[in-house]
């Protein structure tokens, strides 16, 4: 277990409070994000578009998601994690209730776009606050658990806002669950802190764009950061993918299932997921070498599995078969969290968002790219989800190759590191 280092933030359970404020925040939004998963076959009728138009809907918030994250990072590294967040919230919320009234498919675009704009700035501020409340040896399950508090905020979209979807309608549903924002937004304003006393970070100069350059080329340099951006690109999208938009659609369409039974195996891959966040926080908390063989691990399941429900040989694939698939599509998540783990220990505290950032984008490009290329291939195929799925593969084996070019220089940086660390701490005067 890694030894507290000087200057380290007790945690204790003010940490735990504060922390868990932020991570509601991040609760709410991915509510928010996920809300078109259960949507999805609603949004088609309500808007008359077909599949490529549909996934324009999250195709563009994730756009906005993936291109806001190096500018959330810097500004997370400058302002604060209670400003960024603080707008956040009332961009997702905007965009959520916009959402609920857009009466047609330009209006709700927009929406979804300024939602993707706030839903951007909540997870790396979370992060950032993880790291100013609580010891560095923590990290890595802290990182877990912020997760699982997201993959709880896709088990409520999946289970109490597909309900309301189809008890209460379209406009009631979404502008209800815009309320929540308003609540995160009062328990922010009120009780959140930046960082305990005693534990200011050092003030950084800042001196525009010449800043704002040298802060991602030099996070940029580190292996670890570039590592973490393929760790995150390959393993979060099958994942993302499935729960965003397509998993409700392959289920009923491809494999004949009902909506009630496609939404129970929605269920079962986040119920997965916050399974494996808690394994995967505890063995990389205990054993630093896990992450990549858990990271590439993952990656080999999905696609295995993939391979076999896509290429069964009869109509449908069997129920055994598809519970399997999304049990390990659980997973992805977790592993995604891991690239955050390479990015920490490459930078600094004052390029921590930067840096997380630069990772977060991985997923979220991977997601987007994968997205728009079901929906072309869904309507070029005449809805064949076994070729239109098969896009998957393409974008794991590139991920792939780059871990694999990258593993070595990371590693070999974080030792000299670690060496480095250990001198200076022997050299300091008691």
């Amino acid at each position: 277990m890694t030894a507290a280092l000087p200057g380290d933030p007790p945690g204790g359970r003010r940490a735990y409070a504060i922390w868990g404020i932020g991570v509601s925040v991040y609760f709410v939004a991915v509510i928010f994000r996920t809300s078109l998963g259960v949507a999805g076959l609603d949004a088609a009728d309500r808007f008359h578009v077909n599949a490529s138009a549909l996934s324009t809907f999250s195709i563009l918030q994730l756009l906005v998601y993936a291109g806001m994250q190096i500018p959330v990072g810097l500004l997370v590294d400058r302002l604060g994690t209670k400003k960024v967040l603080t707008i956040g919230v009332v961009l997702f919320t905007a965009g959520q209730l916009g959402f609920a009234f857009s009466p047609t498919y330009g209006m709700a675009l927009a929406s979804r776009a300024l939602l993707g704009c706030g839903d951007a700035m909540t997870f790396i501020s979370v992060l950032r606050l993880g790291t100013r409340w609580f010891p560095a040896r923590r990290g890595p399950l802290i990182a877990q658990l912020a997760g699982l508090a997201g993959m709880a905020g896709n088990l409520v979209s999946t289970l109490v806002l597909s309900r309301l979807l189809h008890g209460v309608g379209w406009e009631a549903a979404f502008a209800g669950s815009a309320a929540a924002g308003a609540v995160v937004l009062v328990l922010l304003v009120l009780f959140l802190k930046d960082h305990p006393e005693g534990h200011e970070p050092q003030p950084v100069p800042h001196h525009g764009a010449a800043y704002v350059r040298r802060q991602i080329a030099a996070a940029w340099r580190e292996p670890g950061t570039r590592l973490g951006l393929w760790v995150h690109f390959t393993t979060q999208f099958p994942a993302m993918v499935f729960l965003l938009l397509w998993g409700l659609p392959f289920l009923v369409e491809a494999q004949g299932l009902s909506r009630a039974t496609a939404g129970e195996l929605l269920t079962l891959v986040v119920l997965s997921n916050m399974a494996f966040g808690l394994v995967y926080g505890q063995l990389v908390a205990r054993h630093h070498g896990a992450r990549l063989p858990l990271a590439l691990g993952t990656v080999g399941a999905t696609a295995l599995l993939w391979a076999a429900t896509l290429g069964y040989p009869g109509d449908h694939a069997p129920m055994w078969l598809l519970i399997v698939l999304c049990v390990v599509l659980g997973a992805c998540g977790p592993a995604s969290m891991l690239g955050f783990d390479f990015a920490r220990p490459a930078n600094p505290p004052e390029r921590q968002g930067t840096a997380s950032g630069i990772t977060n984008m991985g997923g979220f490009v991977a997601s987007m790219t994968t997205l728009f290329a079901i929906g072309v291939l869904l309507d070029a195929t005449g809805d064949d989800y076994a070729v239109a799925f098969s896009a998957v593969f393409v974008l794991q084996a590139l991920g792939v190759s780059q871990i694999l070019r990258l593993r070595g220089l990371a590693a070999r940086r974080e030792r000299e590191r670690l060496v480095a660390s250990r001198v200076e701490t022997v050299h300091v005067p008691a």
